[in-house]
């Protein structure tokens, strides 16, 4: 659904009307956050570059530049309004109230903030600027009266994250006037594993404090814009460099792939490295970066890169994967025969023969597209030389692995690449994978000065990866009494131009094909295949959110079949502890899916009741149905290593720091991994400082991925607390129960202070340390995809009900109840984010979200969900611990999308009958299903 962006500034109201008559002059100045500012000589500059570029106002986001995202948003005399649309011409003799002046500039502002911190209202925090001063406005306007007026005061600005429920929720209470409701809890003493903490990273991020890969770039910078390639496949040429730079005064060096001083090869797998910083002469996707132009900011803004000396001689591409396979098809990488880049396989018993002896047997092929991470913040960053050091700040999920992969482009050891993640706006997957990084290495390198760049809401959608489209096909049986038999699956997925993470899909989906149930014989064949489109790569479930939407329709036919009900039907197969999954793996005791079918059980009857009433008395063309779906999802790499470092340690004076490399791009870690730590250790967590994601200051924590945070690295926080308390106790020669605190006067144990002011330093500064690390149990698999890829997994379902109107086709989901198995619970409402969150992408990818190369590169024509496009959601946790997570828990960020979509296309076949083989389910796509479909009965 299209949101409803504010109108144009110059529309609204007229300075003053008398004024004008009298033509007297147009004030110089406007009114920010109570100070007053002279406006700039340029008077059509855009308030959002104003703001941020020459007043170096931080807060105020831009995530698109075209009046489509609402990060950008602040109060003009009252009113919610676009920077990124405003002239500063406009705003002369006007009062702005942006994010840095909100508490101070608004009636309400100060309470929103505060509201927002107790509903836990904030993930990543890009889209929060926009999100308070859109809310101000209307509620010191009057207009937020009830959750609708909530809603309504919020829906120009869009957010990724959240699933908008704790934002509307902060909102309502503010602009009701209602008595503020404690969601979550300030630091205190006492365990804090269990407990709703506000987020410790909470405050800058309402106040605007918090600095993106955009924000704070040194005042000297030079600004770097990529040359690009309009094709999807071409050979190039350049020109005469020297003299367009000559000709342009203020561009400082065009670079090419003749100044990458190391290896112009990177990628996240290094031996499936094959991305180049710039191509030699040859692109393979579309708006594929071959130069780079650096400069004076305004000269760099002021380019037209259409005269760019660069001839193009436009080549065919493949642009399908079935094409891609074909004997006759140009092979993108000489070393990938078919332009296959890997094959995944899981095989056990023989599904061919179960197949043939079953009862009952369906059969399926379905189709997903490609989706757009489409998070809020484009990728930017700066970087800079130190000494012999290149240091660079950007936005990424992975400083330790960029640091290794910039070092080889470089051509020096690691030592010499610092990287320091800013905050991410949103990530999902997007941001493990380089974009500027290596551009702004390069640019380091050769160039004096700091460099900064900023992609375009263009660049950043035509370039970054996307989830992987799949064309899947599979077939499943069950015997007389409806227990599987079997499954037989092959997927292939479009990878497109470059590997990226298309290992990853390919091994992972063979291992969850058959989904959380016993199946005795299996077979789960998956190809990553190459074509000259946009990388895909890791999108929050690595291949298995849209292979789950194939194969969970055909667990509801195969429960039809049978003469079962859906839930009963996975309750009767759900995997128990103990059993052995399709790879040979035998369960542990955390396997918590039948308890949450339990959980889901009442709300799905009632549902189910509830539908057939309400379908018996209907006599238009809206149908209701309910759908489920189950799942189980492996925490952490497939297969592979994947450690986690995490240093502790104490200073003289008794403060206590904690190094973790952990990203947060929004899921929690800053809260998570410190309350895990604080409790290992024994002291409230708000006694810790926190040390952040810099090579140069912590350790490796891996990528922000795979759900791997709260297991892994929050295991490895545990470790090095336990560790710490050890040795401390150890110290004072106190007793292993002895109670740690601290205050002015330093470490106390047992109400004694410690004198640690004469003790040695380590190199990091501590006088009592511990630094561990937790790399999870696992074994690669043998050539059948026999072994141990995941030391333990998520469990869990969801339910859905939706409205379909028949003849629109259009699909309103209604309500979404999810029952989780998490372990163990480290922070209730920082779940509750993340399944809210993940609720509303799998809405997305269910229903709107198609991205279609070349085409989609703005948030105008590529729709996500708004607010208005969110149900009720109830979340339902389980807690079924593992023995070898910190407290038992378990990650929560990618299983939590896995089921939605799937449940939202069970459901849509529940209330019409026909089935849909393809996503998103669109209106056209449902319409032609009604019309063309053989409908089925479902069970009511």
């Amino acid at each position: 659904m299209a949101h409803s962006p504010p109108e144009p500034l110059a529309d609204v109201r007229e300075i003053n009307s008398a004024d004008r008559a009298a033509h007297a002059p147009e004030p110089d100045w406007f009114d920010l956050n109570g100070t007053r500012r002279r406006l700039p000589a340029d008077r059509s500059q855009r308030l959002i570059d104003h703001l941020r570029a020459d007043l170096r106002q931080f807060g105020t986001k831009e995530g698109c530049r075209q009046g489509d995202c609402g990060s950008c948003t602040v109060i003009v005399d009252g009113d919610a309004r676009y920077a990124c649309l405003i002239p500063v011409g406009q705003i002369a003799g006007r009062r702005i109230v942006t994010v840095e002046g909100l508490a101070a500039g608004t009636r309400c502002g100060s309470s929103l903030q505060q509201a927002f911190l107790a509903h836990q209202a904030v993930q990543c925090g890009f889209c929060t600027p926009g999100m308070l001063t859109a809310a101000a406005a209307a509620i010191d306007a009057g207009d937020v009266r009830d959750r609708a007026g909530a809603r309504a005061a919020i829906d120009g600005v869009l957010c990724r994250c959240t699933g908008y429920q704790k934002i509307v929720d902060a909102v309502t209470e503010v602009g009701c006037g209602a008595a503020a409701r404690c969601r979550t809890h300030a630091p205190a003493e006492g365990p804090s594993v269990g407990v709703p903490l506000t987020r410790l990273d909470g405050p800058e991020k309402v106040d605007g404090s918090q600095r993106f890969g955009a924000d704070d770039y040194p005042a000297d910078s030079l600004f770097v814009r990529a040359v690009r390639c309009p094709h999807h496949r071409a050979r190039f040429t350049f020109g005469d460099l020297a003299a367009f730079v000559d000709a342009h005064p203020g561009v400082h060096r065009v670079l090419t792939r003749a100044d990458v001083p190391g290896l112009n090869l990177h990628g996240v797998a290094t031996p499936y490295a094959d991305q180049p910083v710039l191509p030699d002469t040859e692109t393979r996707h579309h708006l594929e970066a071959v130069a780079l132009v650096v400069g004076e900011r305004a000269a760099i803004a002021a380019l037209d890169l259409d005269r760019f000396p660069v001839q193009w001689e436009p080549l065919t591409p493949v642009l399908a994967v079935a094409d891609a396979v074909l004997d006759d098809s140009p092979r993108l990488h000489a070393d990938r025969p078919g332009n296959v880049l890997i094959e995944g396989v899981v095989c056990r018993g023989d599904a061919e023969r179960a197949i043939r002896d079953a009862r009952h047997v369906v059969s399926a092929t379905f189709e997903s597209s490609f989706v757009e991470h489409a998070y809020l913040e484009p990728e930017a960053g700066w970087a800079r030389r130190v000494g012999n050091v290149i240091e660079i700040h950007s936005s990424t999920q992975a400083p330790h692995p960029h640091r290794a992969d910039l070092a080889r482009i470089l051509g020096v050891p690691p030592e010499q690449v610092r990287v320091v993640a800013t905050a991410v706006g949103g990530g999902f997957g997007g941001k493990l994978d380089m974009t500027v990084q290596p551009l702004l290495a390069i640019a380091a390198w050769h160039l004096d000065r700091p460099v900064a760049m900023v992609l375009s809401r263009e660049e950043s959608m035509a370039t970054s990866t996307k989830r992987h489209p799949g064309r899947m096909t599979s077939s499943m049986a069950a015997d007389a009494d409806g227990r599987l038999r079997a499954v037989t699956f092959d997927g292939d997925y479009n990878t497109g131009a470059y590997a990226s993470w298309g290992t990853a899909v390919a091994n992972r989906v063979p291992v969850h094909a058959g989904g959380p149930y016993v199946i005795p014989h299996y077979t789960a064949h998956t190809r990553a295949i190459h074509t000259h489109v946009t990388p895909a790569g890791a999108f929050r479930g690595f291949g298995v959110p849209q292979t789950t939407m194939s194969q969970e329709q055909l667990i509801d036919e195969l429960a039809f079949a049978a003469g079962i009900d859906p839930l009963e039907f996975r309750a009767l197969n759900a995997l128990r502890p103990g059993d052995t999954l399709p790879t040979g793996q035998v369960l542990d005791d955390s396997v918590g899916l039948v308890a949450c079918l339990d959980a889901l059980r009442p709300a799905w009857r009632d549902a189910q009741a509830r539908i057939a009433t309400l379908d018996a008395a209907a006599s238009g063309h809206i149908r209701h149905g309910v759908g489920i779906a189950a799942f189980f999802y492996g925490c952490g790499n497939t297969a592979l290593p994947n450690p986690s470092t995490v240093r502790f340690g104490i200073r003289r004076d008794g403060t206590i720091v904690l190094h973790q490399g952990a990203v947060d791009a929004g899921q929690g870690a800053n809260t998570v991994i410190p309350q895990i730590a604080a409790d290992a250790l024994g002291v409230p967590v708000d006694r810790l400082q926190f040390v952040g994601p810099d090579t140069a200051l912590s350790p490796d924590c891996g990528r922000t991925s795979a759900s791997r945070h709260t297991f892994i690295t929050g295991r490895a926080a545990f470790l090095a607390g336990t560790a710490l308390r050890h040795r401390l106790l150890a110290f004072a020669g106190a007793a292993p129960a002895a109670r740690i605190s601290s205050d002015a006067r330093g470490i106390i144990v047992d109400g004694r202070p410690l004198d640690l002011r004469t003790l040695p330093v380590d190199a990091h500064g501590y006088v009592i340390a511990a630094e561990e690390s937790f790399d999870p149990p696992t074994t690669s698999l043998d050539a059948s995809g026999q072994g141990t890829p995941y030391a333990t997994y998520a469990f869990g379902a969801q339910m859905a009900e939706v409205a379909v109107d028949c003849e629109s086709g259009r699909v309103r989901v209604l309500k979404v109840v999810a029952a989780h198995d998490v372990g163990r619970m480290v922070n209730p409402t920082l779940l509750e984010g993340q399944i809210e969150g993940a609720v509303a992408q799998g809405i997305g990818m269910a229903l709107m979200e198609k991205y279609h190369p070349g085409r989609h590169n703005n948030l105008h024509d590529y729709v996500i969900p708004t607010v208005h496009d969110m149900p009720d959601v109830q979340s339902i946790f389980i807690e079924a611990p593992t023995a070898i997570g910190p407290y038992g828990a378990k990650g929560i960020g990618e299983p939590a999308l896995v089921p939605t979509a799937a449940a939202i296309l069970n459901a849509i076949h529940h209330a019409t009958g026909v089935r849909i083989r393809e996503a998103p389910a669109t209106p056209d796509v449902v319409r032609r299903a009604l019309a063309g479909g053989k409908r089925s009965s479902a069970l009511r």
